[in-house]
Parts: structure tokens; sequence; C-alpha cells
């Protein structure tokens, strides 16, 4: 069996996460504090169980290798998980630590930190979930399960490719590391007093050295310093290579969770055979992609299977709209083939976002153009499409749909607002009908003039067949 086809093994600390929403209106009056009026009160694996479950999302095999016990806490997350990851458990002496955020008006207000226990020595199925696994990840947070397993992932990375996401508290990562995964401020404090100055907003070139300098430390092959919004950048203590992998765009959302994401992309895509510039370049990309659906509490029971959030695919951009819909913003969408992106798209595109709280692009497949425009349409395949779109700062999510229309995806997305350019009457657009199902509305917005794909491909196929002037050959003076 390849290493593609042998599972994801998540090793480290599950907790349980708790998410408290509410509104804040007043004042307590025994003191100055403010009073949440309750309105969503959720529970969700946390720590190494949600980067276990969002491996798993795209349907990967994932074996989670982590400490429970025997406490209410532990029995949520056992069951929580237990129908999408294969468990090998750590026997846990204590309770599973719990972690509460009280939000109000999305903001944080407070984080309540409850439990905490001893992981035990493992047991035959954990050890023989390292034995068989196509890749490792550690997600290390502190609390011992990584170093209960130290000397058997020190052999594992042998066999296959190791992820560590390390944590200041937690064990040193293994030497032979494929690619370890500290965010800015976990590198700062890694190094302790070689850190340099608090600064992780800092320049590049800082972040660089902080990762040579733990890859030199640790003996991994690469490390990622990721950099929230600002990307990730990837070196090489060996050869002193950098590389900077930016974000496409600057998700607005809850980053709880996003280096759980990061970890897990990477680590499946090394599993897959990819080199590490591959698995950060990905990561970067559904890191964003999970911000902006929401983060870690957008996740409903049951959704680790429903497919994967790389931008521009649908779960993306469905997850986006059902987080902020329950944001109570404005979702919009438009459609079309973009086939060649040019200036009235843009126009179209950055206003239709101004007129709500995130803007969803529903794209033709390449059957569906081909179906449309006739032969030799697309001029672009639809992975190069949905790229550009996704690349816009405007764009916050890409869908893909295959029929000769969007109604079946807008029934699925929902959106509040559809929005069309050109000379259509908003009564008379073809998905008005649709969206009326839902109260929702179509709106047209004004498009540039004289800018269509097809004039710019008739203009580049006629450029194609004028023969440039030969160049002028040089002259020549006898001496």
């Amino acid at each position: 069996m390849s290493a593609a086809q042998r599972p994801l093994v998540v090793v480290g600390d599950t907790l349980l996460d708790q998410d408290v929403d509410g509104e804040a209106t007043r004042l307590a009056p025994d003191a100055p504090a403010p009073v949440v009026d309750v309105t969503v009160d959720r529970s969700r694996p946390g720590g190494a169980g949600l980067a276990a479950l969002l491996a798993a999302r795209g349907g990967r095999e994932v074996v989670l290798v982590t400490a429970l016990g025997d406490d209410a806490a532990s029995r949520t997350v056992r069951e929580a998980l237990r129908s999408l990851v294969t468990l090998a458990e750590v026997p846990l002496d204590g309770t599973l630590p719990v972690k509460t955020r009280i939000r109000a008006g999305g903001r944080p207000l407070a984080r309540v930190d409850r439990g905490g226990g001893t992981p035990g020595s493992p047991g035959r199925a954990a050890l023989a979930a390292l034995r068989n696994a196509g890749a490792v990840l550690v997600a290390d947070y502190g609390h011992g399960t990584a170093g209960a397993l130290r000397r058997h992932l020190a052999d594992a990375a042998h066999t296959a490719p190791l992820v560590w996401d390390p944590h200041p508290r937690g064990e040193r990562p293994v030497p032979g590391v494929r690619l370890a995964t500290p965010n800015a401020a976990e590198a700062r404090l890694l190094l302790g007093s070689d850190g340099g100055p608090r600064n992780d907003q800092g320049p590049l070139r800082v972040h660089g050295a902080r990762g040579t300098r733990l890859g030199e430390l640790w003996g991994a092959a690469a490390v990622a310093v990721t950099l929230g919004e600002r990307g990730a950048l990837l070196t090489r203590p060996h050869s002193g290579d950098h590389l900077y992998v930016p974000a496409a765009y600057r998700a607005q959302g809850d980053p709880c969770g996003a280096g759980d994401r990061f970890a897990a992309t990477a680590a499946s895509v090394l599993a897959d055979g990819g080199l590490p510039e591959e698995a950060v370049q990905l990561a970067v990309a559904e890191a964003a992609a999970f911000v902006a659906s929401g983060g870690a509490g957008a996740l409903r029971p049951g959704e680790a299977l429903s497919g994967d959030e790389a931008p521009g695919r649908p779960r993306d951009a469905y997850g986006l709209a059902e987080a902020v819909r329950t944001r109570g913003g404005t979702v919009v969408a438009a459609g079309g083939c973009f086939d060649l992106l040019h200036a009235g798209h843009v126009g179209l595109l950055q206003n239709a976002r101004r007129t709500g709280d995130c803007l969803i692009v529903c794209v033709n497949s390449d059957a569906s153009v081909t179906r449309l425009k006739g032969p030799g349409r697309p001029i672009n395949p639809v992975a190069d499409r949905v790229r550009v779109l996704a690349g816009l700062g405007c764009v916050d999510a890409v869908a893909v749909f295959d029929e000769d229309t969007p109604e079946p995806l807008l029934r699925r997305l929902r959106p509040d607002v559809w929005v069309k350019g050109g000379d259509y009457s908003a009564d008379t657009l073809p998905e008005a009908a649709v969206l009326r199902e839902w109260g929702g509305q179509a709106l047209v917005l004004p498009y540039l003039d004289g800018r269509s794909t097809t004039e710019l491909a008739r203009r580049a196929a006629l450029g194609a067949t004028v023969r440039p002037a030969p160049p002028p050959v040089p002259s020549r003076t006898r001496r």
C-alpha cells in the first residue's frame, strides 16, 4: 500500500472547545462587567481533535492518537469524533481541558479554562497507527501527549512525512521532521532570548531568521512560520532558502482553528507525495478560506466529510454563506463565464461586493461554457478562471456549476442578492424568480461599454493574423 493510501495519523492533545455567543447591552448591577444574554452555546473538539476533523473533511482516512478519560468532556469529544475519525486512545489521568470563549456581538470578552490531566503510556492501537501511517501530524498543545509518544514519533519520522505544529510549553520536535509550522509568536517564544525583539508583525527577514534557527535546532527539513493574514514564510535551514507565500486575499472572520487548518492541509499534501513548497502554498490558501467561512466557530456536527475548503470550491462558498447569514449579514452572489477577465468584470464585481457583506462568484464549468458559447470556448479552463477570480480582493469565494444556468447552485447558496451587469431589468432577469423563493433580490449594476470576452477574443485573433514587419537590417559600412 502506497503512503497516499495509508491513513494520516494525528497525534496530540485534544481539548473541548466551547463557544458562548450573545449580546451585551447592559452592565451587571454589582460590578462594571457586561452581562451577556446568551443566544448560542456550542461545543466541539479542539486542539488535535479539531486538526483531525479538518484533515478528514476531504474524505481522507484519519486516525487520531490522543489522551481521553472518563470525564464528561472526554465523553462529549469521543462522541463527536467517533463516526468521523478512528480513535486510538491514550489513557488520561485527570480530566480533559475545556476552553470556553465568551463573545458578545462576535467580539471576544473572556476565555475560561478548566480541567487538565496527564497522558499515560500509549497502547498497542496507538503504536500500530504510527507504524502504518502515510503521514503524521503532531498537534502539540502542551498537555503531554506528544511527550508520551516521543520515542515512537522519532521512529515514525524515518518512515513517513512528519509535520509538527509546536507549542511553547510543549515538546521539542523530534529530528527528521519534514515540516514544522510555528506561528510568528510561537517562533519567537520557542527561541527564548534568541528570538529577538517582540515584534510578531516585523519584516520577513526577522521571521526567516527565526525559522532558520529553529530548523537548525530541531534538525527539521523545513520550517514554515505562519503570519496570519500575511500568509507564511517557508525556510530551508540547511540551504538558507526562503519562500514567502502571501495569502491571496485578506480573510475577515474568526481565526480560531486557522493554525490547525494550515497544519492539517500541509500534512495531507505531504502524504500525497507533495513537496513542502506545495504544502505551504495550499495550506495558506485553505487557512484563508477557513477564516473567511467563519473559522472553527462555524463548524457544525457531521460536516467533517462534506468536502474540502480549497478556495473556489463549492464547500467554501456554502460555508461562507452560512457563516455570514448566521452573523446577520447580507450574502451577495454574481455569476458568469469569466473566460477572459477584463475591466468590465472587475468593475461589476467591485460594485457587487459593496452591496453586502460577502461576494460569492458562480462560474460556469468548462462543459457549460462550451454549450453556451460554442466550440473553442472556454479559452481558459475552469481551474484558471477560478484562481484568477479568487485572487481579486472583492471576491470572497467562488463556486462552479455545471448546468446551463446557476439556478440549482443558487438554491443551495440562497444568497440575499443576485447581481448581473448589462441591459437587463431586475424583473426580467432569468434568476429573479428563483431568488423570490426565499425572499432574495435580483439587482442589475452598470457595466462598462465595449468590454466583452467575445470582443477581446476577436481582437486577439485578428492581431495574430497580422504578420509583423520584419526587423530592420543593420547597415554595414565598409572601412
